[in-house]
């Protein structure tokens, strides 16, 4: 069998899917990036080696925050930002999806889509309120697992309001509901409430809302966060079954467009997650700028330079490996 992979490397997680010629999905890994993404890359591939045995991997595609590290690492055919992607993946389900919902855990994003062309979007990734993060501390603070709590939010007859505009406002309300008694489901539900009050007030702020509607990333596995979206939306939101990879899988798919166009692929095998690679940085004094450069570092040797603003570094042929603190 022949396969196309894609990687999707963020700040809390990094996941890898692996798809057939039809885009259905072979398998896939989730794993935490836990601040170290060369890491969580080659611990990701040596997990999808092991599961797909010997799908032959005909084509790469990464994107995510770590994209270009990762296409460096991999040989990747196609290195694309999270919007494409998560929106080539839910328009390979929903063929007509006109809204993408993505809730990650440190950041959320809209997609608006007509007539299958990204036509707008928004990100947030600045204040936590709106993102996963929000729903773990809260979960944590209440001793429930995050996993439990969409069923109790649906159990809820009577949401309280809770200030969702800033994670530190909430956590105090919630406190203070709590101390007035409030059943710990009608909590729950508001603190969902909340999440999606403070998504749609900023992320979804001024955007042409339509069905079809896809919610995806991480928390689209929490029923209470879907239920609310529907309420305050009055509309239907569709979760696909493979929410928390859908970057990965964009990422596949692009893959794989791009791979017949160019007639071959770049991808450097699965022995790159057995190989030494480090990422350093340092400050560039040559002029005002001061631009922080980044090398990436296979073995002993540079393979690339990016982050400076005139090309000082990212075009010089040098390979001297420059002192610089781990990034």
């Amino acid at each position: 069998m022949e396969g196309y992979m894609g990687i999707d490397v963020g700040s809390v997680s990094t996941n890898i899917a692996v798809i057939d010629e039809e885009n259905n999905v072979i398998d896939y890994v989730y794993i935490r990036t836990r601040g170290q993404p060369i890491k969580a890359v080659q611990e990701a591939l040596r997990q999808i080696k092991e599961k797909i045995g010997d799908v032959e991997i005909k084509g790469v595609g990464t994107t995510g925050s770590a994209r270009q590290l990762t296409g460096l690492m991999v040989g990747a055919d196609i290195v694309k930002n999270e919007i494409t992607a998560h929106a080539v993946a839910a328009s390979s389900i929903v063929k007509d999806v006109r809204t993408v919902i993505e809730i990650g855990g440190q950041d959320s994003k809209i997609i608006i889509l007509r007539n299958g062309v990204v036509v707008d979007f928004a990100m947030n990734t600045v204040c936590a309120a709106g993102t996963g993060s929000f729903l773990d501390q809260q979960a944590y603070r209440l001793n429930i697992p995050i996993e439990e709590f969409g069923d109790l939010a649906l159990k809820s007859k009577n949401p309280v309001r809770i200030a969702g505009r800033c994670s530190v406002f909430a956590e105090s309300d919630m406190i203070h509901k709590q101390q007035m008694g409030y059943a710990l489901p009608d909590i729950i539900s508001g603190l969902c409430d909340a999440l999606v009050r403070n998504y749609l007030n900023n992320v979804g702020k001024g955007k042409d809302i339509k069905e079809p509607i896809v919610f995806q990333g991480g928390v689209a596995a929490n029923k209470g966060i879907k239920a609310a979206f529907e309420k305050a939306l009055g509309m239907k939101v569709y979760v696909p079954k493979y929410y928390g990879v859908m970057g990965a899988i964009g990422a596949a798919i692009l893959a794989k467009d791009a791979v017949k166009e160019k007639g071959y692929t770049s991808f450097k095998g699965f022995e790159v997650s057995d190989l030494e690679y480090k990422a350093l940085g340092f400050e560039c004094t040559a002029c005002p700028n001061h631009c922080e450069v980044v090398e990436f570092i296979q073995g002993d040797e540079v393979i690339s330079r990016w982050g400076d603003k005139c090309g000082r570094w990212s075009n010089s042929p040098s390979k001297k490996i420059h002192a610089g603190s781990i990034v």
